[in-house]
């Protein structure tokens, strides 16, 4: 009994030395001293330890830990108002670069699909637009750089638009299988859908158009959306000359006095059918192409050892146009991805965003040269 005794008495002064280190660390009350020595005192010490203990943690729940770090303000929403009001002020932003994007691809420098984002395509038209105006080609955006894109163009860079009985009209291809074999038993590869034609139309990414017009319904012609305000007509420019850097990933186009017209990202080749080097020329431009596919191309994936074709349209393996060059099997072409252009590889052929392809098929001529460095 003795035993038990002693194991109580020891079990109440451990308890005291918790509760009173818990209540010292965490709500700062000063560490009691000794025992009292009146008969019961240390039952009713060991109570008001313990009820500082509850108030304590009452008073710390829902805290803020000492350490912690606030949640960072969220973003602001990305509106048209945004975007078309966005200045620079020393840091990239959506909306920001956004606007910069739609500025460099209205006076001929493509970043590509717009999408809002800071990646190689954007930083390679800046840097294209930068070095063709006399500047340091960083491939960053400075409030010099972009005071003189904003003096070149001072249009709304999001405009309304009106979703046409066009655009709805299809037809639509809604699902399109990934190998050429099965690409080629479609009667025609087009747009998945509205959205997707008309992210397409204005140069866009689709998530870029979604996320401007949340809770849209594409699908019915009269809504009106937002749109990046990109030039929709061919340019009357000839180019005379095309410089494709391979290692940059990047088409040049100039005119005959030598001066760059147009800049755009490029898919370039791979390792197994890496592009050509040397100078070639333009032979033809095919705009809507079949495609045709020859099991010689031996291309990764492609099992069919006979010869086939893939209809025409935006989704097809070459996209709008062709523009055929004087090596064989050889060609500038668009692309069923644009999101996907400069970030993957081609089979040995040059790529562009549709939108590219046919802006520069409508300056080409038969004999324009095309030169392969890098």
């Amino acid at each position: 009994m003795q035993v038990i005794a002693d194991f109580r008495v020891w079990a109440v002064r451990l308890g005291h030395k918790i509760t009173d280190r818990l209540c010292h660390r965490y709500c700062g009350l000063p560490l009691t001293g000794p025992e009292l020595s009146v008969p019961g005192s240390r039952f009713r010490s060991m109570k008001l330890r313990l009820w500082a203990l509850v108030i304590c943690a009452a008073f710390c729940i829902g805290a803020t830990p000492r350490h912690a770090h606030h949640a960072p303000n969220p973003p602001h929403p990305l509106t048209a108002n945004a975007i078309n009001q966005a200045m620079f002020a020393g840091k990239d932003n959506a909306a920001l670069i956004i606007k910069t994007e739609v500025l460099l691809a209205r006076v001929g420098f493509s970043p590509g699909a717009i999408h809002g984002r800071d990646g190689d395509n954007f930083r390679k038209a800046l840097a294209a637009f930068q070095r063709s105006n006399g500047r340091d080609a960083t491939g960053k955006l400075d409030a010099d750089t972009f005071k003189a894109l904003t003096a070149m163009s001072k249009d709304p860079v999001i405009a309304d638009y009106l979703i046409s009985d066009a655009d709805i009209k299809g037809p639509f291809t809604k699902t399109i299988p990934a190998s050429f074999e099965d690409k080629a038993k479609l009667p025609r590869l087009d747009y998945s859908g509205p959205r997707d034609g008309l992210a397409e139309k204005f140069h866009m990414a689709e998530s870029l158009l979604a996320a401007l017009n949340p809770g849209v319904d594409f699908s019915r012609a009269g809504t009106r959306i937002a749109v990046a305000d990109v030039r929709q007509n061919p340019r009357q420019a000839k180019v005379a000359k095309i410089i494709i850097n391979k290692n940059v990933r990047s088409l040049s186009a100039f005119d005959a006095e030598g001066k760059l017209v147009a800049f755009y990202p490029a898919s370039i080749g791979s390792k197994d059918k890496p592009a050509p080097s040397g100078e070639f020329k333009v032979k033809a431009v095919e705009r809507n192409p079949v495609y045709h596919y020859d099991p010689r191309f031996a291309f990764k994936g492609v099992k069919a050892k006979h010869k086939f074709t893939i209809q025409a349209g935006p989704k097809n393996p070459v996209g709008l146009v062709w523009i055929d060059l004087s090596a064989p099997t050889y060609g500038i072409h668009g692309t069923p991805s644009p999101e996907k252009i400069g970030k993957t590889e081609s089979h040995g052929c040059i790529r562009l965003t549709n939108w590219d392809a046919l802006d520069l098929a409508a300056m080409v001529h038969r004999g324009t040269i095309v030169d392969f460095v890098g």
